[in-house]
């Protein structure tokens, strides 16, 4: 087979070796996770502004693709909370909620998400997820979380509140608490009551009940569903619509549709920093999931190839009616504990839902949006763990900033503004951290061949000569600030005849910092004091033989640090002072 067919379409790896017992495995799992998918479904719909069809069509060819193309054997792809507040937040800006031109933004945007993906994939540019620091992700999550709650409130309390920003929200549910609806509010704060208890108690009551483990495990994720059952026979029973309970309404029979997305110039343009901030929060949480699974059992996984699966997950969602779609952290993780060997299992999750989507949604005209808002507000609630800003606020503050200003962002300004903020301040702080690199002037432990701060350590140091212990590769960035520390080194005088850079935690010398290298070594020969350089690793030694800066050094480049102390002290560790 050719490595290349094999490395962009995994199927043909895990499909060789599939066999009965997997195929029994990844059916169940599929039941299981279908059933949890029908309310989620149409539940991340409404969060997102779309009709509730759009979940269900987001779930069916977006997981095939996946299935083909991605490395995940248990990953689970559709609508996410968050994607889907970002969705809404998006094309809420370009078309008016209940349009066409709305549902057709959606589309677009999942085919700007799906092409940008795969190009990130094909030129195996994944690590760029990597400027996204794991605290500005988790001050995000928890923010979209405490969004998401806030925008569901409205259909648990019936009134028409709108708004992109906690406070556009909370103003605007003030505004119309005179509207609240009685049997709305029942239907919407007793499926909540009943979710919560199902997460906490279901479980335990089931065992106490000698249900066994696994069976109580399956009817405790079967929560939702039953919700969905009773608020739906309610509202039909007693014809609570015409009491003003807002219900899903008719839900189209039929599979997906072939639907072709904008691609108006205009639209392109509005759609492109949402649809670049989706696609790589949509990966960073889809790769987080697979990777946590995967190591479970020992597996791997490809992230440039799951760029490209989740490309393709979200160019298939354009073209049948969906919207951006990635990796669920809830779905993967019911996925995976129900037994999922392969891919495969979603493949079937797929036709499972396409038979919901041909014959079951009749069922669900008399469902209260109610009842899917409370769905929203009970799993995004899990999501909201403001713990980080304590836990960064211990360990570093330049860590708790960028939570901080990404969750207050995100709250007040919407979550494309937040979590831009929140990426620039990381680059930031990055920046001005590793432009003040850690440079410790170093001695020799005594009997040792080791060297230490000689703040923190009793060593021996010679005044004739000064070893510091640069801990931090050198670029453009902290290229000066070497120099200037360097410089007021000698200034202090003292006899000094040898200056040693101790570069053992150097691993990239960039031409800027090769030129202060170079004005370093002509300042210090004015002087009449040797450079010398020690422990250089081996790429940055061939990085400096390419120029002629090691021609030009007034000193010598020593293997090891100890080497320098003994050549340039003649081992005169006993008469050296104690620091």
């Amino acid at each position: 087979m050719h490595p290349l067919l094999r490395r962009y379409l995994p199927i043909l790896d895990w499909g060789r070796s599939y066999n009965r017992a997997a195929l029994s495995n990844d059916l169940l799992a599929a039941v299981i996770v279908t059933i949890m998918l029908i309310p989620q479904s149409l539940a991340y719909a409404l969060l997102a502004g779309l009709p509730p069809q759009a979940g269900i069509y987001a779930s069916i060819l977006p997981i095939v693709l996946y299935a083909i193309f991605g490395t995940s054997r248990a990953l689970a792809v559709g609508p996410v909370a968050v994607v889907s507040l970002m969705t809404a937040s998006a094309i809420g800006q370009v078309a008016e909620q209940g349009t066409a031109g709305y549902a057709a933004a959606a589309l677009t945007l999942a085919l700007m998400s799906g092409g940008f993906l795969v190009m990130l994939g094909v030129l195996r540019l994944g690590f760029l997820a990597n400027f996204l620091s794991h605290p500005v992700i988790a001050g995000f999550i928890a923010a979209s979380g405490i969004l998401i709650a806030a925008s569901q409130l409205r259909h648990v309390l019936g009134v028409p509140a709108h708004g992109h920003t906690l406070f556009a929200m909370v103003n605007s549910l003030l505004a119309h608490m005179g509207q609240i609806n009685g049997p709305t509010v029942a239907i919407g704060a007793g499926a909540m009551a009943f979710l919560f208890w199902v997460r906490k108690g279901l479980k335990p009551r089931l065992r106490a009940l000698g249900v066994g483990p696994g069976m109580a495990d399956t009817l405790t994720k079967a929560g939702p569903v039953l919700a969905v059952v009773l608020s739906t026979l309610a509202v039909w029973a007693f014809d609570l619509q015409a009491r003003g309970v807002a219900i899903v309404g008719e839900v189209p029979q039929g599979l997906p549709p072939l639907t072709v997305p904008g691609l108006s110039p205009d639209l392109l343009g509005q759609l492109l920093v949402p649809a670049i901030l989706i696609s790589i929060i949509g990966f960073v949480e889809s790769v987080s999931v697979a990777q946590t699974l995967a190591a479970r059992k020992r597996q791997r996984i490809d992230p440039d190839q799951e760029l490209i699966g989740l490309g393709a997950a979200n160019i298939g969602a354009a073209f049948t009616g969906g919207y951006p779609v990635t990796g669920g952290f809830s779905r993967s993780v019911v996925n995976y504990d129900a037994g999922a060997e392969t891919p495969a299992a979603g493949a079937f999750t797929a036709l499972g839902l396409a038979i919901a989507a041909v014959a079951l949604t009749p069922l669900v005209y008399y469902l209260p949006k109610a009842t899917l808002a409370a769905t929203i507000i009970v799993a995004v609630l899990g999501l909201v763990d403001l713990s980080i800003l304590r836990r960064t606020w211990a360990y570093s503050r330049g860590d708790f900033l960028a939570v901080a200003i990404t969750i207050v962002l995100t709250l007040a300004l919407g979550v494309e503004t937040g979590v831009a903020a929140g990426v620039v301040t990381s680059v930031g702080l990055h920046l001005y951290k590793t432009s003040r690199p850690h440079v410790a002037e170093v001695g020799l432990v005594p009997g040792t061949q080791h060297f230490r701060n000689i703040h923190r350590h009793d060593v021996l140091t010679d005044p004739g000569v000064v070893t510091l212990r640069v801990d931090e590769s050198l670029y453009f960035v902290n290229a000066r600030f070497l120099e200037d520390l360097v410089q007021d080194r000698i200034a202090r005088g003292g006899g000094l005849r040898h200056v040693i850079l101790m570069f053992s935690a150097v691993n990239e010398v960039d031409f800027s910092a090769l030129e202060s290298l170079e004005a370093i070594n002509r300042r210090l020969g004015e002087s009449g004091i040797g450079l010398h350089l020690s422990e250089v690793k081996g790429p940055v030694m061939d990085r400096l033989k390419m120029v002629h800066f090691l021609r030009e050094l007034n000193g010598q480049v020593f293997l090891s640090q100890y080497d320098a102390w003994m050549a340039l002290t003649g081992g005169r560790s006993g008469a050296a002072a104690r620091a």
